[in-house]
């Protein structure tokens, strides 16, 4: 059986697409059709039910793609494994969102530089073209806030992130206990400092605190979570921070909480793989490091 018409199936398989199957492998979706029509030719039996949304696999097709990914993934880790022993370094390359990336991910992965892996990192704000590049095989591991679907990548939870209402103390000084129960009186006596025209963070939090969404603009919108930080504590308005960025602006007391909801608003991180590439070394190094050191954030 030919290795390259199994290549092309496990793709498929994966993909859940022959669209997205001919993307991965840089072939066109013809090519894609007509090497499984082959495979199913030389086997005598079909592998996959054609839909209008890409294409689901037959039982036959499930047990073939069981029994022969893991070798095709061996397969990869070979020749992987030969090119990084050529030049003695192994290369990872990385996505996420630039502020937890910046002080979450690469403080913990940069222990493994002494052992021989290279990091390479790319910053995404949306958590979908960091996912699509992973897919196109642009990356190899990604850290999202949006779980992916289908079996073409897969997931594991890193931790949460809780979420925290602030301003500067002049600006909370203001404001009462009273008034703070409201969210929408709040909106209407301070500005709002935020990474997007519409207000993702301020928004979650209205609606898991307030029930409510917020009525107001962003007075200052600054497409990083550090700028916006800075931003607040300098006075610009009231912002909704991750606590792990904001944690020593409150210690310090250049920001203060607003709000100390029973239940604060969270958001989970996931560590995100192409299907099998967790048999590659580097990924996988990579991969566990980081769950462990997410148990101490």
């Amino acid at each position: 059986m030919d290795l390259a018409l199994l290549r092309t199936f496990v793709t498929v398989h994966r993909a859940g697409s022959f669209t997205r199957a001919a993307a991965l492998l840089g072939l066109s979706q013809p090519a894609v059709t007509g090497q499984i029509r082959t495979l199913e030719r030389q086997l005598g039996r079909p592998l996959f039910l054609r839909q209008a949304r890409g294409v689901t696999p037959t039982t036959i097709g499930d047990e073939l793609a069981q029994r022969a990914a893991p070798h095709l993934d061996a397969l990869v880790e070979i020749a992987e494994t030969g090119l990084d022993e050529e030049s003695g370094v192994r290369t990872l390359h990385l996505a996420g969102p630039p502020e937890f990336t910046s002080l979450r991910a690469l403080p913990a992965l940069t222990p493994l530089t002494t052992q021989g892996l290279a990091l390479r990192t790319s910053f995404f704000g949306n958590p979908e073209e960091a996912l699509e590049g992973l897919a196109a095989g642009h990356h190899d591991l990604a850290i999202t806030t949006t779980r992916p679907r289908g079996g073409l990548l897969t997931s594991t939870p890193l931790c949460d992130e809780e979420h925290v209402l602030i301003a500067a103390p002049r600006w909370a000084a203001r404001l009462g206990h009273d008034v703070l129960r409201e969210g929408q009186v709040v909106l209407e006596q301070l500005p709002v400092v935020e990474v997007h025209e519409s207000l993702p963070l301020v928004s979650r939090y209205w609606a898991s605190v307030f029930e409510s969404q917020p009525a107001a603009a962003g007075t200052v919108i600054a497409p990083d979570l550090r700028a916006v930080l800075e931003c607040t504590a300098a006075g610009a308005g009231l912002a909704v921070l991750p606590r792990y960025l904001c944690e020593g602006a409150l210690e310090r007391g250049e920001v203060v909480a607003l709000l100390d909801p029973p239940v604060p608003p969270l958001r989970t991180y996931f560590l995100v793989v192409r299907t099998g590439t967790l048999t590659l070394p580097p990924v996988a190094r990579a991969h566990e490091w980081l769950l462990r050191a997410a148990e101490e954030w």
